[in-house]
């Protein structure tokens, strides 16, 4: 006798899947095209690598100071947006900078975020707006890879990956 089909089979990829492929595909787009080139080569002068790195670094304290205007403007979203936030914050310490550790406090964050950044008045147009600006990030930093060579490819890559799944797991909220 066969067995009875599963009740109930979800249309579509699952969330694990999406992440694992998004992280699959930063690794073989973050892989070395096996010239031997060496990051004092032309394409990768030091100058080059270091402007990169600067830029990157700039982008993810920029993805930082949205989430916390985003988090100063809805603090119930905090359990959901603050550890987005501390892997934001954790980008930035990758490209070699410094950025603030702790979410702030709904009384602190109204001086700290910078003024460019304004909030939707609700909470899923912000988190929209939020995944919005991690999606063109990501998208940036996936173009940018092809212009750098060797560990910050790599992790340009790896941070690019990571940035949209960060928009993926914001939009599911939305949903």
């Amino acid at each position: 006798m066969p067995y009875p089909p599963p009740p109930h089979v979800p249309s579509g990829p699952r969330r694990r899947s999406l992440l694992a492929s998004v992280a699959g595909g930063a690794l073989l787009v973050g892989c070395s095209d096996g010239t031997g080139s060496t990051e004092e080569g032309t394409a990768g002068s030091p100058s080059v690598v270091e402007r990169a790195r600067v830029r990157a670094a700039r982008d993810s304290r920029g993805i930082v100071e949205r989430y916390d205007a985003v988090l100063a403007a809805h603090p119930a979203l905090a359990e959901r947006v603050g550890p987005l936030r501390a892997e934001a914050v954790r980008h930035v310490e990758a490209f070699g900078e410094t950025a603030a550790k702790s979410s702030p406090t709904p009384t602190a964050s109204k001086a700290s975020p910078s003024p460019s950044v304004t909030v939707p008045a609700t909470e899923k147009d912000a988190l929209a707006q939020l995944a919005a600006a991690e999606r063109a990030l990501a998208d940036r930093r996936a173009k940018a890879l092809l212009d750098v060579p060797g560990e910050l490819a790599r992790l340009l890559a790896s941070v690019a990956a990571a940035g949209a799944a960060h928009a993926y797991l914001l939009m599911e909220g939305i949903r």
